[in-house]
């Protein structure tokens, strides 16, 4: 796994943090009881292949010294080794016409700062864990989207979250095109699905699914004015993809941008709507999963029969 090969590396003393990993197949469930096993004040979630820096542990646990401050978490950058495809997937969630609003996600861009759910992704997020537990983690009914459902109500409450750039991991993107259309898709209908939970509607979060109905309805109305915002959306994806190829540095991305922005858009609008009309919770599925979750490695004073320092960072 990236992410132990990482921890491996850490710079933050051995002492005082300890490592766990949830074997599950339901990545809500999985994160929640590995953070009700954990012992540290900090729960930092990485997945499988997040890729950190040495020194992202330090980084964390200096934002925690405010009080204020539920959760922390950095940028998941795609890697230059990735494939063209993947490259251009990465290209376009930290595009302003792919990511949007959520771009800075995937780009380092600016310095640390208190921000919002917008900015934070779960591969690379820490929470403090008393607020965590306090709140009952994240909600098992949503994947994904289960970490963004916890970040609006932890805002809601006034506390705040911390998105610096300098914690970026590194994490492939989809290997192939028909991952990237599922993910898509489930990213669609997690968003539609939290929208439902949380009764709060975002305007912006329906433009891909208003955009979607409005693609396969123009052909049949017979007026062609109504074409001309099509038109324009594919002189942008045209730009866009020109713009990405010539910031990557690599023909071999054009193409492939040329499908990933209009699929991105599309399919996620989809998703959407399948999240608003047929919710995954309401249908009678199973929401206990069976979770195995493994000490990889403890505190060390933990092993020394002591308690742990109460002021370390544990990632979990």
């Amino acid at each position: 796994m990236h992410a132990l090969a990482g921890l491996a590396d850490t710079t933050y003393p051995e002492h005082l943090f300890e490592v766990l990993i949830a074997y599950g197949c339901q990545p809500s469930v999985q994160r929640n009881a590995a953070a009700r096993e954990a012992r540290g004040d900090v729960l930092y979630f990485l997945d499988d292949d997040s890729v950190v820096a040495p020194d992202f542990l330090h980084r964390a646990a200096c934002h925690y010294r405010d009080e204020r401050v539920a959760a922390v978490g950095g940028p998941s950058l795609t890697p230059a080794s990735d494939s063209p495809l993947q490259r251009a997937i990465g290209t376009a969630f930290a595009s302003a016409v792919g990511g949007g609003g959520v771009r800075n996600r995937y780009r380092k861009f600016g310095a640390a700062r208190y921000s919002s759910d917008n900015e934070l992704i779960l591969c690379n997020l820490s929470f403090r864990r008393e607020m965590f537990l306090a709140h009952e983690g994240l909600d098992e009914r949503l994947y994904p989207n289960e970490e963004n459902e916890l970040m609006d109500r932890l805002q809601c409450e006034g506390l705040q979250l911390v998105h610096d750039p300098e914690l970026a991991v590194e994490r492939s993107q989809r290997r192939t095109y028909r991952a990237y259309v599922r993910q898509m898709y489930g990213y669609g209908r997690g968003r539609g699905e939290q929208t439902l939970i949380s009764g709060k509607l975002k305007p912006v979060s329906l433009a891909p699914s208003l955009f979607l109905l409005y693609a396969l309805l123009t052909p049949f109305a017979g007026v062609p004015l109504l074409a001309l915002p099509l038109w324009a959306y594919l002189v942008i994806v045209l730009l866009a993809s020109l713009q990405g190829t010539l910031a990557g540095k690599d023909a071999a991305l054009f193409p492939r941008l040329l499908i990933v922005f209009p699929t991105l858009h599309l399919v996620y609008g989809a998703g959407v709507i399948r999240g608003l009309i047929s919710p995954r919770y309401r249908g009678g599925r199973q929401t206990h999963w069976e979770v195995e979750v493994r000490r990889v490695k403890a505190f060390e004073k933990d092993v020394q029969g002591s308690t742990s320092d109460a002021n370390g960072v544990r990632p979990d």
